[in-house]
């Protein structure tokens, strides 16, 4: 039987999981919010960022992954966090945390500024290891997703799809939504080879996740 094309990623050896571990069982702290290119921290460390549509569980999974229950708090309004935050690790790497995508409730204006400064961050960040897209595996890859995936194969910045709340999906269903997203990414070529099916409520994927980053260099 032939592989099928996007695989999930397998789950970590004792080595990687545990490099994973380690990595973020040291203090993640909030470093700052950033409206303009120019208040990015130095570029001084690998960074790894995270993007999604507003209520893809983005905080949620960063919470999950940095055992902090508060650290990422999603707005109230979706569309109204216009700022990046950074996070730092102890000895690793940034965490960036880009504002959800999808504006429904948020003016244009304050939308035209937000994608300006995605851009320039994008493909202006040398340190910018990878970008980690998040999928809702309820809904599959929406428009708004490809025009983001579109701009990271622009910047050619590497990205690889998190497919978030896989505990709110029946098998049957999940399959569906996953060959419509495996569709989508063939499409572009900076798309990672793999995927990473997560629950943050259930913790599935965590471990995985963490050992990826963990293993950049």
């Amino acid at each position: 039987m032939s592989q099928l094309p996007f695989p999930m990623a397998e789950e970590p050896d004792d080595a990687s999981r545990e490099r994973g571990r380690k990595l973020f069982a040291g203090q993640t702290d909030f470093l700052k919010g950033v409206v303009a290119m120019s208040g990015l921290p130095d570029a001084d460390r690998l960074e790894v960022c995270f993007a999604g549509r507003s209520n893809v569980g983005k905080s949620s999974l960063i919470n999950a992954l940095t055992g902090r229950v508060k650290l990422a708090r999603a707005s109230n309004t979706p569309g109204r966090t216009q700022e990046i935050n950074f996070f730092t690790t102890t000895d690793g790497p940034y965490l960036v945390d880009l504002p959800g995508y999808g504006f429904a409730n948020a003016p244009v204006a304050v939308v035209e500024k937000w994608q300006r400064l995605l851009k320039s961050y994008l493909s202006g960040r040398a340190n910018l290891r990878r970008a980690f897209v998040l999928i809702d595996s309820r809904h599959g890859v929406k428009k708004v997703d490809d025009e983001i995936m579109a701009l990271l194969d622009k910047s050619a910045v590497t990205f690889q799809v998190v497919m978030t709340k896989a505990d709110k999906v029946k098998e049957n269903d999940r399959a569906k939504v996953l060959e419509q997203v495996r569709k989508a990414l063939s499409k572009h070529p900076a798309a990672y080879p793999e995927m990473i099916l997560t629950s943050s409520e259930k913790g599935d994927g965590i471990a995985t996740l963490r050992a990826i980053i963990a293993g950049l260099d």
